[in-house]
């Protein structure tokens, strides 16, 4: 009898674009380490009842229903002959978590509707389809978004989240049979009909593209559990969603056909650790089409040369669906990859259990400093539209920061939001501020975004579909001041302790660092930053921080006034712009640089073997970056070479990590705008980036206050809140 995992082998069967790094099967400590892992999945509450399974099927069931009489319905209103009204047809299918088959308890199903070329989206799918599922004592929280960049309409089926889209063929009769995989399907469509059909393209040719299905569902359900703890499972917040966590796996599966999930989950963190962004992640070559529609190509595209972590689609038109990611979100998994990648190099040794790997991420004891950016509404249904929005606007801010401040400040998103049970119609989200830790400490330097801030603002009140009571507050908050609803039940837990290891004890000998685990030391140098890399530094020499607390908050003003944060160690004196202008310069160039980095040479086939020199080498090749396309005669990174990066004019405005007060949703007659949130859909379309204002330098005011922070101290061990 053929072990599980083995079946690959047998066949000889290769899926991807280069050869596996190795075709080594399981051993019988992999099956018990698997089993363990397993358990932890289950006793995390990830598997669904079979009674809630059976009534997803039910619900899937009765709305496919409802769309085929809808269909009917809307034909014989058309006044269509009766033949024609009998032959109407449309279909149910599934993306998403739940086509996939690592949907948990509670979980929403994305499902999409296909109809006929009469079945219109405005008029009949929002307007009649609508109609009839309010009129549905089983559909309740129905949410229609038809401006979205993939509209949606939102509803809850008999308790089950439903997510529903809409695509609209150029067929006079929908077929039962219809497979949505051929590219024909795609034939005289409009583009949200062919962003609404690549969820379900995407997610079946990623089963088609693995070797084992079963190890695929169950190494991606670690790998979302993992991501979801450690705080980097959010597309719209610029870290990873669902359908970029599948590809990533796919791809691992596909470099290890036989291994069992918990060497999958390993090689996972070895691989991505160790990965050469952007060079992208691809499961199979990326084809050019005959239907005219642009596929993701760096070489052609110029937007494309800026994505920083490209996951590729595998369905035609092969797109990023990883566009959202940003320089800091980036750097924040690279960090969670390497950490991950060290407790698993221990696990193998048998020193550390699973439970290490998904312990969850403490971010409200990671950072010294935080922007709260409150929102309410004057009743629940308007929350949910104002909520949409701000969260589709909230990745911008996070952008804009790095654009004006050339990459030199790290703003790391909370990818959740937070309610305030004293407060009705709210929530609130979190944003950590600090020096990024590559960057240098020259002295006092100026972190001024007022600009920046304003116009995340003008962007966020331009809301086209605003109300009465839509509001949203922005606040610089330090780690003591944190309200206490972040925390579990709603205590805000005790000051650490100080660390030993990161004083001079009183007779003079250091604490003994060799006696930390390696990985310890690693997080602990990634929150300490200088003070673990020097233990014998002198707290006293250590910069103060001063607060001027009549200044915290964020307020919109009818002059755009806001106030200006300046990190600067205590008793330094300012420096001039020319020292300022000679870091910024350096620093402008990074996104260019990580363009021109990007290399599409022909990937040779990795060895066969088992043996861990050879798996290494093996890793290293394809890490060094896959073929773009079937034809990689060109090569990108010569094509970069010619191409002038653009470079700014002028002196941009010194950072302010926070401007202060609120800015109230009240008298503003914002222009109407044509994108809209897509909700928990994972948008797979980039939108069009934002033309970069020019940044004007801050003109320092003797009457608006001034926050001075030691950004310095932010690298090192946070021994207290204050």
């Amino acid at each position: 009898m053929e072990r599980p995992g083995l079946a690959g082998r047998s066949k000889g069967r290769r899926l991807g674009i280069t050869e596996p790094i190795s075709w080594g099967g399981p051993s019988d400590i992999d099956f018990i380490r698997t089993r363990e892992l397993e358990k932890l999945l289950s006793d995390a509450g990830l598997y669904e009842s079979q009674e809630e399974a059976v009534l997803r099927e039910e619900v899937l069931g009765r709305l496919d229903q409802t769309v085929k009489i809808w269909v009917k319905k809307i034909s014989c209103a058309k006044g269509m002959n009766e033949q024609m009204v009998h032959e109407a047809n449309a279909k149910i299918f599934t993306f998403g978590s739940y086509r996939l088959g690592v949907h948990g308890p509670g979980a929403d199903i994305d499902t999409l509707c296909v109809g006929p070329r009469h079945a219109e989206r405005d008029v009949d799918f929002f307007g009649e389809l609508k109609r009839m599922l309010l009129d549905m004592p089983e559909v309740t929280e129905l949410h229609p978004v038809p401006d979205a960049h993939v509209p949606v309409m939102k509803f809850k089926f008999n308790g089950i989240s439903i997510d529903l889209l809409y695509a609209q063929l150029a067929l006079w009769v929908i077929p039962e049979d219809l497979d949505i995989s051929q590219d024909s399907v795609l034939q005289n469509t409009d583009d949200q009909t062919v962003r609404s059909l690549n969820g379900c393209r995407v997610t079946d040719k990623i089963l088609s593209l693995v070797p084992n299905i079963q190890n695929f569902r169950t190494t991606l359900r670690c790998m979302r559990l993992w991501a979801k703890r450690r705080g980097v499972y959010s597309n719209v917040a610029g870290f990873l969603g669902g359908i970029n966590w599948a590809l990533l796996v796919a791809r691992i599966c596909q470099l290890f056909p036989n291994a069992m999930p918990n060497m999958l989950v390993s090689r996972f963190f070895k691989v991505y650790a160790k990965w050469k962004w952007p060079n992208p992640v691809l499961l199979c070559a990326i084809e050019e089409g005959s239907l005219g529609f642009q596929v993701w190509d760096p070489r052609r595209n110029a937007r494309d040369r800026f994505h920083l972590m490209p996951i590729i689609t595998p369905a035609y038109p092969c797109m990023n669906s990883s566009y959202n990611v940003s320089s800091s979100t980036l750097h924040i998994m690279s960090k969670e990859f390497e950490r991950a990648n060290e407790i698993c190099e221990v696990m193998d040794s048998n020193k550390m259990n699973w439970e290490a790997l998904f312990e969850p991420y403490q971010f409200f004891e990671a950072y010294k400093n935080y922007l709260q950016i409150d929102i309410s509404a004057a009743n629940d249904g308007d929350l949910r539209n104002w909520k949409g929005w701000v969260e589709s606007r909230l990745r911008q801010l996070t952008l804009k920061i790095e654009r004006d401040m050339y990459n030199m400040l790290q703003c790391h998103p909370h990818p959740g939001d937070f309610c305030n049970n004293a407060k009705s119609f709210s929530c609130s989200y979190f944003m950590g501020l600090q020096r990024k830790q590559q960057v240098p400490v020259n002295g006092a330097e100026k972190f001024d975004i007022r600009s920046t801030v304003e116009e995340f603002k003008q962007a966020v009140v331009s809301y086209s579909r605003s109300k009465p009571g839509m509001e949203i507050q922005v606040t610089h908050i330090r780690k003591r001041e944190l309200p206490v609803f972040v925390f579990p039940g709603g205590v805000r837990p005790p000051r650490p302790a100080k660390r030993a290891e990161a004083r001079v004890p009183r007779n003079g000998q250091l604490s003994r660092l060799d006696e930390i685990p390696k990985v310890d030391k690693r997080k602990r140098d990634d929150n300490g930053g200088e003070l673990m890399k020097n233990p014998n530094i002198d707290a006293a020499s250590t910069s103060s921080v001063e607060v001027s607390r009549s200044s915290l908050a964020i307020t919109s003003t009818p002059g755009g006034d806001t106030c200006v944060i300046q990190t600067r160690p205590v008793g330094s004196q300012d420096r001039g712009d020319d020292d300022n202008s000679k870091t910024q310069s350096d620093t402008v160039y990074l996104n260019c640089e990580h363009a021109k980095s990007f290399t599409v040479p022909g990937v040779s086939a990795a060895p066969i073997s088992c043996s861990k020199e050879a798996a290494t080498n093996s890793t290293e090749n394809i890490m060094s970056g896959p073929s773009v396309s079937n034809n990689a005669s060109e090569d990108l990174e010569d094509h970069l070479s010619h191409t002038n990066p653009v470079q700014p004019s002028g002196i941009i405005a010194k950072i302010s990590p926070v401007a202060t007060g609120a800015v109230t949703r009240s008298n503003i007659t914002g222009h109407p705008v044509s994108s809209y949130p897509n909700g928990a859909l994972e948008e797979l379309e980039p939108a069009a980036l934002m033309t970069p204002q020019q940044p004007v330098k801050a003109q320092p005011s003797e009457q608006k206050p001034i926050i001075r922070l030691s950004f310095t101290s932010l690298t090192k061990a946070s021994d207290s809140s204050g």
